[in-house]
């Protein structure tokens, strides 16, 4: 069946999309769940069984394999009323069927399924079109997202337990299990024994037509990871069904930065050696399977190549679509303000219209270590500040869910828990370190944020319930596209955005988005000679030497694609060109700052 929309809703944060497809997936949008958070799902089921009238079980911590339990369950619920909500919109009248006029009102305008639908009615009673609509109209997916480093060890009745029982792996497990047909998507990088577990699946395997009920979806950063990951799981006779190219600092949420590659050049390669992946995996894929003796598809199982980060206008949407021929484009940021969508307080929501670009950063905030996309003076921030003022620092750690550090403890505990910033900085004080220098190592300690409760804790308040342990204190992880959307919208409207049947920012206010990753991209590189001082070795010095190679065949890129381009952007070709040249001038200064600290290492 035709796919409705060419955009896709990514997963944000934790709770932020959580109940999203039970939203919009009966429009025909797929959309992402993230299944880190157990225990919140668990409450988002009983709050909607008691909605709808289903008897509720509560599924407790002290059942076997509760976690993977309860994923299963709230992705089985979710499953069933979104499909109930379909069924009920298919079943309209055109007389009663507003569902059934905004699906079709919210379509591109040059879909298929829109022209013939307008055809139909024009010949005919809606009523009596019951046939062409079951036949044509298609539920959005409802995927999930696993960040497959985020596999805690866990224990029972004080033991540990095996590898199955990790956080990741448990994950897995619930929407392996669940009714679902639907996409994994995998995202934080490669996790070897978690892929490995993906074999015992048996919904993640081609049938005799080449369709598996559980697909794999990749986020990756560059075309060398997507072969590498992918022919790694086709090894193991497991076909990844779509690579989701996100930017690496154009983004929400946790930002995973490249070496300077940028989208643009990225999107190209992968335009480019598309066949080449596809190919080679399936040959791997097919002797995988021959030596499973299994069903192996003739031909290659189709492969989707889509991407997301810091797309914000109709013309770059249908760019990105027709350039690199992409199968999907995500739109996450925009849909923090759409409140028919995704699940966020009053007070963020406040603050998140209100954002400018001085608002939105990259700060070190995220106990995994990992540079993580954020609003200035989030609930969250100013819980911590509070307490850092009160001399206690740290959280308590309902969940744990980050609980990856054995520095000082046996059982791996958080960084940003109270238990470990009170032994780093028991630690820090013998050092008798100068002022300056204790007061740098200790904002570094005490900075980190409970994002597992604060990234959740939104689809708690909004949905009135009850959140005493968890606070009011709400982390949100916009990305820098944020500062350019300053007002509440409804889902038609984001979505007549998408499309190019208006626009809800002003015009001019707006850099390009290759222009506004590349300048992110530059005041990375920036911060990370400001950091080192002088360059140590030989590894620093390379680091840098690659970094300026690749903006600068980046730069190249974009120059000549917008020179050679008549038709996209342009009415603001001559912008985005001045706006290349700048860069330039900004990546040969950092150039000069880099070669200086050479020649410091070399004197040395």
């Amino acid at each position: 069946m035709k796919k409705a929309h060419s955009f896709h809703i990514p997963v944000m944060g934790i709770g932020f999309t959580v109940d999203t497809p039970l939203k919009v997936a009966q429009y025909g949008i797929d959309s992402v769940i993230s299944i880190v958070d157990d225990v919140l799902l668990e409450k988002l089921r009983k709050m909607y069984c008691e909605l709808h009238e289903i008897p509720y079980k509560e599924i407790t911590d002290k059942i076997e394999d509760f976690r993977a339990k309860r994923i299963t369950s709230y992705l089985n619920l979710i499953n069933n009323l979104t499909e109930q909500k379909f069924e009920e919109l298919k079943n309209t009248t055109i007389n009663k069927g507003n569902e059934l006029k905004q699906y079709i009102s919210m379509l591109p305008d040059g879909n298929s399924l829109k022209k013939e639908f307008k055809n139909l009615t024009e010949k005919m009673h809606i009523s009596e079109a019951g046939n062409w609509i079951k036949d044509h109209l298609s539920l959005g997916s409802i995927d999930v997202n696993i960040m497959t480093k985020v596999d805690k060890v866990n224990y029972w009745n004080g033991e540990k337990l095996p590898s199955e029982y990790n956080d990741a792996h448990a994950a897995l497990r619930g929407f392996a299990e669940s009714d679902l047909q639907s996409s994994v998507i995998l995202s934080a990088g490669m996790n070897p024994r978690l892929y490995g577990y993906m074999e015992r699946f048996e919904d993640f395997y081609p049938n005799e037509n080449g369709e598996m009920k559980k697909k794999i979806i990749l986020k990756v950063s560059d075309f060398r990871s997507a072969m590498i990951q992918g022919k790694f799981l086709a090894k193991k006779g497991l076909w990844v069904s779509e690579y989701r190219i996100e930017s690496g600092l154009n983004c929400g949420g946790h930002a995973f930065a490249s070496d300077g590659y940028l989208l643009g050049p990225i999107l190209q390669e992968f335009k480019e050696k598309r066949d080449e992946l596809i190919a080679s995996t399936h040959e791997v894929l097919v002797q995988a399977l021959k030596n499973k003796d299994r069903i192996f598809p003739e031909t290659a199982l189709p492969l989707k190549v889509t991407a997301q980060g810091g797309v914000g206008t109709a013309e770059e949407h249908q760019f990105l679509l027709d350039t690199y021929e992409l199968d999907s484009v995500g739109w996450g940021t925009p849909f923090l303000l759409v409140p028919e969508v995704t699940t966020v307080d009053k007070v963020t929501l406040d603050k998140l219209v209100q954002a400018k670009e001085e608002d939105l950063y990259l700060s070190n905030i995220s106990p995994l270590g990992v540079p993580f996309n954020s609003l200035r003076g989030n609930t969250k921030d100013l819980e911590k500040d509070a307490l850092i003022a009160k001399g206690r620092p740290g959280s308590s750690c309902p969940r744990q869910y980050l609980s990856l550090n054995h520095e000082f403890t046996e059982k791996d505990i958080c960084v940003a828990s109270r238990q470990y910033q009170r032994l780093k900085l028991k630690e820090l004080e013998a050092q008798d370190l100068p002022k300056e220098a204790y007061q740098e190592q200790f904002d570094k300690i005490v900075e980190k944020s409970c994002i597992c409760v604060g990234l959740s804790a939104s689809a708690l308040m909004v949905n009135h319930i009850d959140h005493k342990v968890e606070g009011e204190g709400v982390s949100v992880c916009p990305g820098p596209n944020m500062a350019y959307f300053s007002k509440l919208m409804s889902l038609k409207e984001i979505t007549d955005h998408i499309y190019g049947r208006v626009n809800v920012i002003a015009d001019g206010v707006r850099p390009n988005m290759f222009v506004k990753e590349l300048s992110i991209y530059l005041d990375y590189l920036k911060g990370k000679i400001d950091e080192v001082k002088a360059i140590a070795n030989k590894k620093q010095e390379n680091y840098f030497t690659t970094f300026v190679k690749n903006l600068n065949q980046g730069i190249a890129y974009y120059e000549s694609m917008f020179n050679a381009s008549t038709e996209a952007f342009k009415d603001s070709k001559d912008k985005i060109l001045a706006e290349l040249d700048n860069c330039q001038e900004r990546l040969q200064l950092l150039s000069l700052e880099i070669g200086k600290l050479v020649e410091m290492k070399e004197m040395a």
